[in-house]
């Protein structure tokens, strides 16, 4: 109290106390001491035999005051000299116990092992002996010998499943998401272990992680998994990118190499999920809505709030931007400055912030998108860039034209063919993301064949079939297999 000083005092009645300089000095004289008491008694005493109380030993049991086991505590095995200390190494104490309470008691080491069975006596070595004994069960009281150890083995937790240094909680549910994690922690401490890096593979590892983390956090609440899951998504394109250096780029199986604009299938995962999510939440019925809606999004996807010129608004092809502005701010979906001929009007060198009030998260309920701020600038680039073809701008294709080029080029297989294994794209799916009847669809896809995006293209009652041009190849990002 008051000082560096320590002082160390034994419970044998023989062993002054003394008192030392500071904590470190005190514990190197507490070990020196206790391995003197261990030098004079090397080995447990002959006769000794284990103390263990039968309804929770102060030792190694937790003390809840309750009975925290549920069948009774059973001592077993040969009796041994143990050495327990405490984590902050202020007090030691040398026992005699059994082998099995020895092995469950957190921190025990053995000094020493006796070679004599039967009925032992106990004291400890750090307490004079106690004048009445507790044992392990009642047979031992009454003294008629230990009981045999039971056959099996102490029932004990097992080793605890870690990923990215987390522990996954034995009771996670659903328990398929346990198993992938517990799965992908085993697969990337085998990764660790290769002698040559496999940059494929961990791209893949990093993207199943960045699955499974953005479901852990879905169902815990744990904001923190999702900041993991968008690490591992980049981290996979990064790995993903250095495999395409090191390859010559992205093969497809079925044709040409393609270097494409979004060259990871988790780009395109978050492509689908930001059209999905624009046709369920679109506030104005059309094509011409439903385009503008789509790539206002991308521009406010991650934080709610982007920057916004003129010129995006009129390389749409829209008939009316500045009613369809105002309606958008009208209904409150979008927030603006200014009017809606301010944002028509503004430049590159001054351009207008917008709002949309539906995407900025809060403290207590995330955005609708998981991806980051990189991700978000990589997708509106894309859409950019397919609105904005050089071939459909001089075609002078209508806001709905440009919806289904973009629509299509998130619904092919590798090789450009429309829909999963390129078996075409069922007509009840395409009118949920481009909002128009089967005979303009017609008229779309006429518009897309002439600006050389479309070939062998046949739209029936059920279905669009056909084959995305090489040149648009690109710009496309493959379903999964």
């Amino acid at each position: 109290r008051g000082s560096a000083a320590v002082r160390i005092s034994c419970s044998r009645p023989a062993c002054a106390d003394q008192r030392l300089p500071s904590a470190a000095v005190g514990r190197a004289a507490a070990v020196a001491h206790l391995k003197a008491h261990l030098r004079a008694a090397p080995a447990p005493r002959p006769g000794a035999y284990c103390a263990c109380r039968a309804d929770g030993c102060h030792t190694h049991l937790p003390d809840t005051g309750r009975q925290v086991r549920a069948e009774p505590w059973r001592c077993g095995g040969p009796v041994v000299l143990a050495v327990v200390t405490d984590r902050e190494g202020r007090w030691w104490q040398a026992m005699e116990c059994c082998s099995r309470c020895a092995a469950a008691t957190p921190g025990a080491k053995t000094a020493a092992t006796s070679q004599a069975t039967g009925p032992r006596p106990s004291e400890p070595l750090s307490a004079a002996a106690p004048s009445t004994a507790h044992f392990s069960d009642r047979q031992a009281a009454a003294g008629t010998g230990l009981p045999a150890p039971r056959s099996a083995p102490a029932r004990r937790r097992p080793p605890q499943a870690k990923i990215a240094q987390r522990v996954i909680p034995h009771d996670l549910r659903p328990v398929a998401l346990r198993d992938e994690l517990v799965e992908l922690g085993d697969l990337f401490r085998a990764y660790q272990q290769r002698t040559e890096p496999d940059l494929e593979l961990l791209a893949d590892l990093q993207e199943r992680k960045a699955r499974a983390f953005t479901t852990w956090a879905d169902v815990s609440g744990i904001e923190s998994l999702r900041l993991e899951a968008r690490r591992a998504e980049q981290a996979a394109i990064a790995a993903r990118f250095q495999h395409q250096q090191r390859t010559g780029g992205i093969t497809d199986s079925d044709g040409p190499a393609v270097s494409r604009l979004l060259n990871v299938p988790t780009q395109g995962d978050h492509a689908r999920s930001v059209l999905a999510y624009v046709a369920d939440h679109s506030p104005l019925p059309g094509p011409e809505a439903r385009l503008l809606t789509l790539m206002l999004t991308l521009r406010t996807a991650h934080t709610g709030t982007g920057n916004l010129v003129g010129q995006d608004l009129t390389a749409l092809g829209l008939a009316d931007p500045e009613d369809l502005v105002e309606k958008l701010t009208g209904c409150g979906w979008l927030t603006l400055p200014g009017t809606a001929g301010d944002l028509l009007a503004s430049r590159p060198e001054n351009p207008t912030q917008i709002t949309i009030p539906s995407l900025v998260p809060h403290e207590d309920k995330a955005g609708p998108f998981t991806f980051g701020k990189k991700m978000r600038a990589k997708l509106s680039g894309w859409a950019q860039k397919v609105i904005s073809d050089k071939k459909l701008r001089k075609a002078k294709a209508t806001a709905g034209t440009r919806l289904l080029a973009l629509t299509l080029a998130t619904q092919t297989d590798a090789a450009g063919r429309l829909g999963p294994g390129g078996q075409g794209i069922a007509l009840h799916a395409l009118a949920a993301w481009v909002p128009t009847d089967s005979g303009e669809l017609q008229r779309l896809v006429d518009q897309l064949t002439a600006a050389d995006w479309l070939v062998d293209a046949a739209l029936t009652d059920t279905q669009l079939t056909g084959q995305l041009t090489e040149r648009v190849l690109p710009l496309t990002c493959p379903l999964r297999a």
